[in-house]
């Protein structure tokens, strides 16, 4: 997959209980990344997405801007190696530990 790259981000602030999810992956499929996201124990929000970096780098700005009844507070954002396992952007309900 030549051009591709992938980030792992979390999100901090009030994004759990809002829709923040299901926003997130409606614009993700918008500007056609791939990858998932999901709720952490702590309350933030975990995303891995891939795609070109026009496309990522679109899906960063949204992360800042966030969903309508969402806050952000912080966006922390982590280069990855692109892994190519996904052909679509999805919610995972697994509330796993954080990768780091």
């Amino acid at each position: 997959m030549p051009g591709t790259i992938s980030r792992r981000v979390i999100v901090s602030g009030m994004v759990q209980g809002v829709s923040f999810r299901a926003y997130t992956r409606a614009a993700a499929r918008k500007v056609g990344v791939t990858g998932w996201v999901r709720n952490l124990p702590d309350g933030k929000v975990e995303s891995l997405i891939e795609g070109n970096p026009e496309q990522v780098n679109s899906m960063l700005a949204w992360f800042r801007k966030g969903s309508p009844y969402s806050r952000v507070d912080r966006v922390s954002v982590y280069e990855e190696t692109p892994r190519g396992e996904s052909t679509d952007f999805e919610i995972s309900y697994s509330r796993g530990e954080y990768w780091l």
